[in-house]
This record gives C-alpha cells, structure tokens and sequence, in this order.
C-alpha cells in the first residue's frame, strides 16, 4: 500500500503533493514501483496534530482520487475518520477506507462502508491524534490491541458489512510507547486470530528514529524494511510504505523465505 499525502503537514512527505498534478503522478510511480493500492490521505494523524474540516479535506483529496482514477484502475484507498469524506471518496472512485479510529470517532462511518460495498481497514488507537500520545500505558497492551480491534470488526458486521472486506491494523505509533510498538511487533502474529488480513503501518516512524539515532524520516528506509521482514515471517500481508519499491522486494524475499518458495 502505497502513502499519498495531500497535506501540508504528514512527517514524512508533507506539503509535497499538495498539487494534485504532482499527486497523481506520484501514485502513478508508485503504481509502476509494484503498489498494489493507493493510500490517499487529506489529513495528518501524526501525533500532535489536530483535525481539519471535512471540507477541506474533500477539497485536498477529490481532485487526486478524480485523477488517479482517470489514469489507472489500481484500487484507491481513502484514508480517513470522516463518514462524509469517506462517501464522497468512494463516489469519486476510491475502493477502500482507512478509519485509523476503527469506526469510534464518526459513528456514520460503518453505514457508508455497508452502504457502498467498500473494503475496510481498521486500525487500533486511543484517542485522537492530538492526545494520543498522553494515554500509552496498557495493563495489557497485546490484549487490549486485540480487544479493540474485535470490537470494530463487531461495529462493521453489525452494520453489515462483509467480514471478507475487513482488515485489520494494530496502529503502530498511535496511542503507544516505543516499548509498546516494540511489543507489537513481536506478537504480531496474534493477530491472526481476528481472522481478518492484517495491514502493519511502520514506514519511516518516530520510533525508528530513536532506536536509528534518526531524527529525519527519510534517514529511516532501512529500519522500515526490517520490520517489513519481520511482518511477513509473522503472517502479515499488507504493509503501508512511503517508498514502494524497496518495501516490496524486502516483502517478496522474506516471504520466499518463509516459504520456501519463489514468488
């Protein structure tokens, strides 16, 4: 899965696809680097930052999903927590939403993904991004991942849409300690047990960057592809990366490995 940024503020590649010329051509490179979706994002989660309205987030991500949608038939993804934007995605040709809240913080957003037929990415947090970062001491932290993330995929299904469409993602860096995210990632293959794809967002993060002595996002590929090797010897199958190409061949030889076949 492929990140596409249209706001000014992402940590790792804000402000650089505010254009949606220079967005649609970046999806398309990525595309062409072996993306199997787009992730089209018009707000920053990061931690700290605060939300935008639903209208300026429409206005950022429309004219990109509208232009990529015009070039390439590769599934789109909407990443959002806005039921609004999600529905108005969707119309303009996105597939998928990406609910970093997993559906707990716009209670409309489970009816547009039953309504529309879309797939469902559900991530585990503990608030929102401007105050997540306050709450990460767990009981439990393994458990209570997996407890939430029940709990969603219980929200989609009451609403109707198809356990077949769900995945889910145990939101690495989002309401958790870098011991905590250490945590995750050795048990992610407890995840397993949701019955449900697994989808690990690490790309370029903050706690990289402490374990690296990395302070810029971009210095943190090669951190990034060892948890990428380590997803996949522990069932992962879909992982969120700023830089396409090097992901995907860190995942093909891990997986031969784990196989003990070709791709």
């Amino acid at each position: 899965m492929g990140v596409l940024n249209i706001t000014p503020n992402s940590f790792s590649d804000g402000g650089q696809y505010l254009n949606a010329e220079r967005a649609v051509q970046q999806g398309l490179v990525m595309q062409q680097e072996g993306a199997a979706i787009l992730d089209i994002g018009g707000e920053s989660t990061k931690p700290g930052s605060f939300s935008v309205s639903a209208e300026e987030e429409l206005a950022r991500v429309i004219p990109v999903i509208e232009g990529l949608r015009q070039e390439t038939d590769l599934p789109l993804s909407i990443d959002t927590s806005k039921a609004l934007v999600a529905q108005q995605a969707i119309a303009a040709g996105a597939n998928f939403i990406n609910d970093i809240s997993g559906l707990n913080f716009d209670s409309e957003m489970s009816t547009v993904a039953a309504e529309t037929g879309a797939g469902l990415f559900l991530m585990h947090t503990r608030g929102r991004p401007e105050v997540m970062q306050q709450q990460t001491e767990y009981q439990n932290l393994l458990a209570e991942v997996i407890s939430g993330l029940q709990r969603s995929i219980g929200l989609a299904l009451a609403a109707g849409v198809e356990r077949c469409r769900l995945a889910v993602d145990p939101g690495i860096g989002f309401g958790k300690s870098i011991l905590g995210n250490l945590d995750l990632l050795r048990h992610l293959d407890q995840l397993q047990q949701l019955d449900c794809p697994v989808l690990l967002g690490t790309s370029k993060k903050s706690f990289l960057g402490v374990i690296l002595d990395q302070a810029d996002p971009q210095e943190r590929l090669f951190g990034t592809l060892a948890t990428i090797a380590s997803g996949v010897a522990q069932g992962v199958q879909i992982f969120r990366v700023h830089d396409v190409r090097p992901a995907r061949e860190a995942a093909l030889v891990a997986w031969a490995i784990r196989e003990q076949q070709l791709p």
